[in-house]
């Protein structure tokens, strides 16, 4: 998340990691961290593991989470991420989907990374109401569960 031009505080349970502009920082005790300038960060709660990305928008979220978490492989996420929305757009037909997709591809290009990620998330549980069990059960390709949506 971009943190505002002011403060932005932080609280953190023991063991619990951060993702602050591409490190990884894991605190050893209860603490609080607070941000004084414009910082991209990741909750460890928010990070979906590989595996995890079994439906096109999980796949869409994996792929900015790495602009995000992985700066090094910004520029080859940002292409995937490119191709990836195209075909959504393209498959999806639920108004709601669409409008958000469209704003997660202006948060992108502003590199406001975290709020795009957030909109994504927020999708979640329409894709799953549009999929049914199978997008999510069947661990299927993109291909796969784009093929679920168009039909």
């Amino acid at each position: 998340m971009k943190s505002p031009k002011s403060s932005l505080k932080i609280s953190l349970k023991a063991n619990e990691k951060i993702y602050i502009n591409g490190a990884v920082v894991r605190v050893d005790r209860k603490t609080s961290i607070e941000f004084l300038n414009d910082v991209q960060f990741l909750l460890e709660n928010h990070v979906l593991q590989a595996e995890q990305a079994t439906t096109p928008l999980r796949q869409l979220y994996f792929i900015v989470q790495v602009i995000l978490m992985s700066p090094g492989d910004a520029s080859q996420a940002r292409d995937m991420f490119r191709k990836s929305l195209s075909l959504l757009l393209a498959n999806f037909s639920n108004e709601q989907i669409l409008g958000t997709l469209k704003q997660v591809d202006r948060l992108v290009a502003e590199d406001q990374v975290y709020e795009a990620l957030k909109m994504i998330r927020g999708l979640f549980a329409i894709e799953d109401e549009i999929l049914g069990k199978r997008g999510r059960a069947a661990g299927g390709s993109t291909h796969q569960a784009l093929e679920a949506t168009a039909s």
